[in-house]
């Protein structure tokens, strides 16, 4: 049975044009083709990128934190109540105008404090700045060092100034050992992205991302094997040209430099814009959809390949959609941070406990004036 699986999941009309078989890419007359037992090494390199990420952030991130002063803002803890706590846990972090009524009654608590003890337990759940400076601080020196690393890999190879070399000899095209580990990085990397997701700074996107993360590692995969590997080195090092700008938009704004993150920010969306919506999907996608049919009549693999890319087309026209409303919130107030995170709420007393406050410090105010006298 493992055999069958085995036999369908290696079917050559799945992954190869019809008249190239899996002996013709066998290393031979000095070409040396991708194997699939390569990417077992997408592992371990998963595994040394996030320690190389926590020695970066423990040992560069955190100490450039302290020198900027960023520092967290200072949280107010929710006040112990064990019923709260377990419809929080057990139900939701949001609780409807209904439940808070309910939840008023069993815990004889008033509406608003309700409300306040719920925004100080999610602001408890919520990472705080110093976390996301280093998040952010990570991604843009790995983006920037693997976009510096594809540019020394390309800038020399005639498919980047000619895209229809990309399927000169397809798929007889020898492996290059920079090409090897420009793919081993930047699978490693997408991969402990997904490893690291459920400690990472949770944003509004989450299922996005991990979408993109799938999606991403799925098409590096199958152009691993595929021998699609030209056409992948051009799809990683255009995302990450923008990448580069977002992340250094971030951290800059997280050290309080406005003004610069702000036109950081600006030049990262046009550079956005160019690179998702007009390179990629009309010259790349193009080069994907229409250029192999020159050459060969299309197959599975052929499908897949395009229909994955237009699945992260349409990540990229989703994220285009937030940039613009965080551009409209800049240009009319103000950036402050990334609109894809799950931001800190104001922390405020409920109206309940500011007059009784309030009254407190009058009647402590009179009681003083009277004792004066």
């Amino acid at each position: 049975m493992l055999q069958t699986v085995s036999d369908w999941l290696w079917w050559e009309r799945l992954w190869l044009p019809g008249n190239v078989s899996w002996s013709d890419l066998e290393d031979s007359e000095g070409r040396v083709y991708a194997k699939a037992s390569q990417l077992y090494a997408t592992v371990p390199c998963a595994l040394c990128l996030l320690l190389v990420r926590y020695l970066f952030e423990r040992f560069l991130a955190t100490p450039l934190a302290n020198v900027w002063g960023i520092k967290d803002k200072v949280r107010r803890k929710a006040e112990p109540n064990h019923i709260l706590e377990s419809f929080f846990c057990s139900q939701t972090r949001f609780p409807s105008q209904a439940d808070v009524r309910s939840l008023c009654k069993k815990t004889s608590w008033s509406e608003g404090k309700v409300h306040v003890w719920f925004r100080r337990r999610r602001n408890q759940q919520r990472a705080g700045l110093r976390k996301r400076f280093c998040e952010a601080s990570w991604r843009c020196v790995f983006y920037l060092f693997a976009f510096v690393y594809g540019v020394f890999a390309l800038y020399d190879k005639p498919w980047l100034y000619n895209l229809r070399e990309v399927w000169a000899g397809f798929p007889k095209q020898s492996m290059l050992p920079s090409q090897y580990w420009y793919y081993l990085l930047e699978m490693g990397f997408y991969f402990s992205l997904l490893l690291s997701l459920t400690f990472d700074v949770k944003r509004k996107d989450f299922k996005e991302q991990v979408i993109h993360h799938i999606a991403t590692l799925t098409l590096l995969s199958f152009s691993w094997i595929s021998n699609y590997i030209r056409i992948g080195t051009l799809v990683m090092a255009l995302h990450d040209s923008s990448d580069i700008l977002l992340e250094g938009a971030k951290v800059i704004n997280y050290a309080t430099w406005h003004r610069t993150a702000n036109a950081i920010f600006v030049v990262f969306t046009v550079l956005f814009m160019a690179t998702r919506l007009v390179i990629f999907p009309f010259w790349l996608i193009h080069c994907t959809w229409v250029y192999p049919l020159e050459l060969f009549p299309p197959f599975f693999g052929y499908y897949f390949f395009n229909v994955m890319l237009c699945v992260l087309q349409i990540l990229h026209i989703y994220w285009a959609f937030l940039i613009l409303r965080m551009l409209f919130k800049f240009i009319f107030s103000k950036l402050e941070g990334d609109d894809r995170s799950d931001e800190e709420e104001e922390d405020s007393d409920s109206p309940e406990d500011r007059n009784h406050k309030l009254n407190h410090k009058n009647g402590s105010g009179v009681r003083g004036r009277a004792n004066g006298h």
